[in-house]
């Protein structure tokens, strides 16, 4: 084993028994959270450079700073929504449009939750496959439903205290590979150069580029899961906490695709695949492949966990706690199940965009419905212009969005 190799070994050691520490494991802060940011990194740093390059070329780390910009602009919106609408809609004399927008709202996150999880473990299933050869039908369609059975069973059994104890352990350990990863593609670089001249051309028309890019809103999702968590956290603590792992995240997805394109020359130009990161890893260390596997099982895992912990939440809200989650974790490994069964990856993904988008289009709907009750100061007219503009884009993902593959 190379020096390299046992270094990124130890970096991923470190880092995990730091966020072990008592002080960290145990904070209440960490805790909410891990929820959002497990949601949000799971399927974005092990898909996206290789897809943004197919679509964007040398440009993709600016695309994807640029969707990560808009999630935390979409993410504004549900943390107003936290502070502001939250208080209103116990209430007898709520707002109507709130109401409406709140009730549609929380279907269509519900289908969108379903849609995620089940890309999630699917793409679990992928990578896991993929590393010992058999990534073909129908195993990754078994694997996600074994594991789908089994969350919706942990759910059932123990609650959300053995979801977040589940998904505490895997993003901790998702974490530490991701700071090996970094390091390593960091020294790869520095001693190879930064070179681009493998990355894929513009081949494609600014019409398909454009809808390319709606349909990876997938990627940043995940930020929303702290509005349904109120049972366990303040909204204060939820404010704050997911703007935290907004941020995090967006720094992690700007840095990965940034030192992952200058290998991309690897790979065969308009075949962009899920498991591409596990090929390319190994010739920045023969360690990461090996570590990307057991990142991409607790990323997607952890993801799908989070996601199911939202689903939960947010139909014993709408529900006013007559359905309690334990319910909810069988329907969302049913309808996740027949998922999975039924649609490719990639069309998975263009579905869920399109289903969050939605979601997010209603939430501004709801943050729009407020501020245009308050004081129309200048502060307040250009809230409710960069919402409009905001809800216009939704709308064009909703409905434009298409496949990358």
């Amino acid at each position: 084993m190379q020096t390299l190799d046992i270094a990124l070994i130890l970096i991923a050691a470190t880092f995990f028994l730091l966020l072990q520490l008592p002080r960290i494991r145990k904070n209440l802060f960490w805790h909410a959270t891990v929820t959002p940011f497990a949601s949000i990194i799971g399927s974005g740093f092990l898909i996206v450079a290789p897809l943004l390059a197919e679509v964007v070329g040398k440009l993709a780390p600016y695309a994807m700073a640029a969707i990560a910009l808009i999630a935390i602009w979409i993410g504004a919106a549900i943390r107003f929504n936290i502070k502001y609408a939250e208080p209103l809609l116990g209430q007898s004399d709520c707002y109507p449009s709130v109401k409406v927008f709140e009730q549609l709202s929380r279907i269509v996150l519900f289908i969108a939750y379903v849609v995620s999880i089940a890309f999630y473990l699917r793409l679990m299933s992928s990578f896991v496959l993929e590393a010992v050869g058999y990534n073909i039908f129908p195993w990754p369609q078994i694997i996600t439903t074994a594991v789908l059975l089994s969350i919706s069973t942990i759910g059932a059994r123990f609650g959300l205290t053995g979801l977040e104890r589940l998904e505490t352990v895997s993003v901790a350990i998702k974490l530490a590979i991701i700071a090996s990863l970094i390091v390593g593609l960091m020294h790869h670089n520095i001693v190879e150069g930064f070179q681009f001249d493998g990355v894929p051309a513009n081949h494609l028309s600014l019409n398909d580029k454009l809808r390319m890019l709606a349909g990876m809103l997938l990627v940043v999702q995940g930020f929303e899961t702290s509005r349904y968590l109120a049972n366990g956290y303040t909204a204060d603590v939820r404010i704050k906490s997911m703007f935290l792992a907004q941020v995090i995240a967006s720094a992690i997805y700007v840095a990965f695709v940034a030192l992952l394109l200058p290998l991309l020359h690897h790979l065969e130009q308009g075949k962009p695949d899920e498991t591409s990161i596990i090929f390319l890893s190994a010739f920045a260390a023969s360690a990461l492949p090996l570590m990307l596997v057991v990142a991409a099982v607790m990323s997607q895992f952890s993801a799908a966990v989070a996601d199911t912990v939202g689903s939960g939440g947010l139909i014993e809200e709408q529900t006013s706690g007559r359905i309690g989650p334990t319910f909810t974790y069988m329907i969302v490994a049913a309808l996740g199940i027949t998922l999975v069964w039924t649609s490719n990856i990639f069309e998975i993904v263009a579905f869920a965009s399109r289903a969050f988008a939605a979601y997010y289009l209603l939430q501004t709907g709801i943050t729009i419905s407020l501020r245009a009750r308050m004081p129309m100061d200048s502060l307040n007219v250009i809230h409710i212009f960069l919402l409009s503009i905001l809800s216009l884009l939704l709308t064009a993902v909703l409905l434009f969005a298409t496949p990358i593959a």
